[in-house]
């Protein structure tokens, strides 16, 4: 479950796009790192470094297909190995969150030949496309099935065959892409001959059925494969199979594939393969190496924790995938938080040798680049500020005297969020600045001197007139949250106010941030601040903020306690606050917000007197078991701490005002927790205003005027129940 966040400022060169990744983000770099591709004017061009010198690699022209000589729309683009084919990525459909089914095709560069892939099968059913090695062949997956085309014969081999709408092979059910990130579920070997793949057996999991009342005269229902919170997960296993035969080698993971996770999966320089696999509450982590030919498994490390262990998606959301292998393929990249604090570590391939590479008292936010020439990991650190990143590097070198020491690379003098995108080879960087009150900059450097290669269009400035305030609140618990709070303008001390409280409090996402644009509403139709709003949001304990293992799972089976208490704690505080208008209080959130809103209007009436809530989870056991048991155990086993966390259990305690908003067509937080909870709130008389927006998902975004009546629907609850201004 994660927040809708707010972006008002969008850094296409924000996250780095793999050769893997659906659909694109950030920069497609060179094989070399000395250059980067993007699509212009609908050509295909190249940009060297450092000069910027640009060339079409593939025109437009090239890429026209039937009568008319219309050209691809290109939607992502991958060069093969050697960089003379290019596989076009087009016509794309959304599967859940992001469009990753399509029509894919290939472009010789040399003999400037197109051809479309997959022919005989449906139009956009091509999922995660990816050449051989080799160039020779193209895999793909369609309808949970996993195909190899040949590019000269154009023959199609289909390699699996027995994916249904429950058997799963190449790709992930709901469950696995939500919670883990998991999308691409096959991979190429390195000798073209094999390609390993996950297989989803959905076929006990219950379907959760949406219906659909205004798309027909009669409704019909749509059905998800959903594993509610308590239900066994999906049955998952691993296979290779042969490019030659078709046959599947099944690999031989030991523990129950049912009360077992296998969140990662990838060859290994030598041509085995490495799997993780989590138990089914997700504390404990075990690392395998796998025979492709017998399947036999060879356990090389193990981790346990009394709360959960975060998963590569934890620190690279936009790749999850991928396995960093160093020291010339003897060992890789391990991240864990074993001594209180999320720390990169080498371990060696068979697993005996582990050396911890970035020692101290602070947390790694994201694995950024690996320098394998010059001996080097780039990630983003901030030992001081938990609100704001930097980049660092630290040597992979385990006979460097400097070894475990981290280098400061971004600029001392630019305190605020930093965020890059690094070339392989460690060489440049696209780089993006900006605080709570400068203005963003975005430009190029070369590392690791951070030397300006191209200067930004903009002049990161102060912005006089932004009137954003990074604070912290500590509580009477001697908690102390960090926050962001944006004053009315005009502001006069001797006035009073109504606080507006943006929260989302649970452990998968924060909400404060120290850069430009990431404080504010993008709910309100008008300014808040002109129309005399405190607006406030604060980030407390079980918030994914690099402030150690300690604060972000102390939440473990507190999930809809802690992170309350913590939330109407702060606000007691900001009560005391002599600008502070106490009887006019309001709270609004999103999803995981949505449900923290709704524990504080019911629980702590006496402090909030406005909420709004928007795709809450109401019941806790209503949501998937991925999600739940990883932060709250096991229903069958502490059922009360579930109960307790519900908002459902609390309705009664509801007083003041409250707008309850929800899409009917949700597959994520199911429109079932909203009627779980009228049906409560009916129970006790409690008045209330409900909007539902027929068909909509989770984002409430689909169909005409559908944003505009949100928000305008958002704005004038707020200005009727909580009005601005200062008295």
């Amino acid at each position: 479950m994660r927040c809708c966040v707010m972006v008002i400022f969008l850094f296409i060169i924000s996250s780095c796009v793999y050769a893997k990744a659906q659909p694109p983000r950030g920069i497609k770099w060179s094989k070399d790192g000395n250059s980067f591709y993007s699509i212009e004017g609908g050509n295909i061009t190249q940009t060297s470094l450092p000069s910027f010198k640009k060339e079409i690699i593939v025109f437009k022209e090239n890429l026209s297909i039937g009568n008319e000589g219309k050209a691809l729309a290109i939607r992502n683009f991958f060069f093969s190995e050697d960089g003379q084919k290019v596989l076009i990525y087009t016509n794309s459909k959304k599967v859940w969150r992001y469009d990753t089914r399509g029509d894919y095709w290939v472009y010789s560069i040399a003999n400037k030949k197109l051809q479309q892939l997959g022919k005989t099968l449906p139009v956009s059913s091509l999922m995660f496309a990816k050449f051989s090695p080799d160039g020779t062949k193209v895999a793909y997956s369609s309808r949970h099935n996993i195909f190899s085309e040949d590019l000269e014969t154009q023959t199609i081999t289909q390699l699996t065959i027995d994916g249904t709408d429950k058997i799963i092979n190449g790709t992930f059910d709901w469950a696995y892409e939500e919670e883990f990130g998991c999308r691409d579920g096959f991979r190429w070997c390195a000798d073209s001959k094999l390609i390993a793949y996950w297989q989803i057996d959905a076929t006990s999991i219950k379907s959760f059925l949406l219906i659909d009342n205004t798309d027909s005269i009669y409704s019909f229902t749509k059905s998800v494969e959903y594993p509610k919170v308590g239900e066994d997960p999906s049955v998952c296993k691993v296979g290779v199979v042969s490019i030659a035969t078709s046959k599947t080698i099944w690999m031989n993971v030991p523990g129950d594939s049912v009360q077992h996770y296998l969140p990662r999966m990838e060859w290994t320089p030598n041509r085995q393969l490495i799997v993780q696999q989590l138990n089914r509450k997700q504390n404990e982590s075990t690392l395998f190496l796998l025979n492709p030919i017998d399947g036999v498994a060879q356990k090389i490390m193990t981790e346990s924790d009394k709360a959960w262990i975060d998963i590569k998606t934890r620190w690279n959301d936009d790749n999850p995938i991928g396995w960093e292998f160093i020291n010339h393929n003897k060992s890789f990249l391990w991240v864990s938080e074993k001594d209180g604090w999320r720390h990169i570590y080498s371990i060696s391939m068979d697993g005996k040798q582990e050396t911890l590479l970035t020692k101290g008292n602070y947390d790694m936010i994201s694995l950024d680049a690996v320098d394998q020439l010059n001996g080097f990991i780039y990630f983003t650190a901030s030992p001081k500020y938990a609100t704001q990143k930097y980049l660092y590097r630290v040597s992979i070198n385990l006979k460097d005297k400097n070894k475990g020491v981290a280098e400061l690379i971004s600029p001392a003098n630019q305190n605020g969020t930093h965020n890059y995108t690094i070339s392989p080879n460690g060489m440049f960087a696209a780089h993006t600045f900006s605080s709570h009150n400068y203005t963003p900059i975005s430009d190029w450097v070369s590392l690791p001197t951070h030397k300006i290669i191209r200067e930004s269009e903009q002049i990161s400035m102060l912005d006089k007139e932004s009137n954003v305030e990074m604070i912290q609140v500590t509580t009477a618990d001697s908690i102390t949250m960090d926050g962001w709070m944006i004053k009315p303008t005009p502001f006069d001390s001797t006035k009073k106010y109504p606080v507006l409280f943006y929260v989302y409090s649970e452990p998968g996402s924060t909400t404060v941030e120290d850069s430009y644009g990431s404080a504010g509403n993008y709910m309100f139709q008008g300014n808040l601040s002109e129309e005399g709003y405190i607006q406030i949001s604060l980030d407390g304990r079980g918030t994914p903020a690099p402030k150690g293992a300690a604060w972000r799972k102390s939440i473990y089976k507190k999930v809809g306690i802690l992170n309350i208490h913590d939330q109407a704690e702060a606000t007691k505080k900001i009560l005391e606050w002599k600008f502070v208008d106490t009887s006019r209080i309001a709270v609004w959130g999103w999803s995981g917000g949505g449900s923290t809103t709704l524990n504080l209007l019911f629980q702590y009436s006496d402090i909030y007197q406005t909420g709004i809530a928007i795709s809450p989870v109401t019941y806790r056991l209503s949501y998937d078991n991925i999600y739940e048991e990883r932060y709250m155990g096991l229903p069958q086993e502490n059922r009360e701490d579930y109960l307790k966390a519900s908002a459902v259990c609390y309705a009664k305690g509801l007083k003041g005002n409250l707008l309850l908003i929800h899409g009917t067509g949700d597959d994520n937080v199911h429109y079932q927790n909203s009627e779980l909870l009228v049906n409560e709130l009916v129970r006790y008389n409690k008045n209330f205003q409900f909007m539902s927006y027929p068909n909509r998902t989770h984002s409430i975004r689909e169909g005409a005027g559908t944003w505009g009546h949100l928000t305008s629907l958002y704005s004038r609850y707020l200005r009727e129940h909580c009005p601005g201004g200062g008295r």
